[in-house]
């Protein structure tokens, strides 16, 4: 479904997924990589949930994991003129931990909930998550975007994958929704 939403390549480079992300928030609501939520069901910060970790991460149990989510459809899919938006950073995960709270979560930038403005079609959110490339198990002291458009590069359709490589992150899991403003 990445490659379908054209989230890999636009979004994310291609990568093997290590674990299946679970997102969701109050009453039931789930992401279930390309289903249509309302922007009303999604105000409040999301839990994750982590399933389905491969055997060679096994290992890695206390590397620090790191979630992000961004709109690469800002303001919209034909004009992503303002994409990426950083929606959301939060870290201080371990792989051990299978299901975390928001509140639990050391955020980075806080949790910004999906806005998107009328007649602009249906956006991607999408989440990622993220282990050091190097494998450390310390603490990771991870940048903070400068912006939350573009993630602070000043060029459309960068966000995600630079603020990433800049911090040494590589994806192992991700998972997507689509939202649209009511008025279309």
């Amino acid at each position: 479904m990445l490659k379908v939403a054209e989230i890999i390549p636009t979004v994310l480079d291609p990568f093997s997924p290590k674990l299946t992300i679970s997102v969701s928030w109050p009453d039931d609501v789930t992401a279930e990589l390309g289903n249509t939520l309302d922007p009303s069901e999604t105000q409040k910060a999301p839990k994750i949930h982590f399933t389905g970790l491969s055997s060679d991460m096994m290992d890695l149990g206390s590397v620090q994991l790191t979630i992000a989510m961004t709109d690469p459809d800002a303001p919209s899919w034909d004009d992503p003129k303002w994409s990426e938006i950083a929606h959301w950073i939060a870290t201080h995960v371990s792989l051990k931990d299978a299901a975390i709270s928001s509140s639990k979560l050391k955020d980075v930038i806080e949790y910004k909930p999906p806005g998107p403005p009328p007649k602009t079609g249906k956006h991607r959110y999408v989440f990622a998550a993220l282990i050091p490339q190097n494998g450390t198990t310390d603490k990771l002291h991870l940048s903070k975007p400068s912006d939350r458009k573009h993630w602070g590069y000043e060029q459309e359709r960068h966000g995600l994958r630079d603020w990433a490589e800049e911090n040494g992150l590589v994806v192992i899991g991700a998972n997507f929704v689509y939202e649209q403003n009511k008025q279309q």
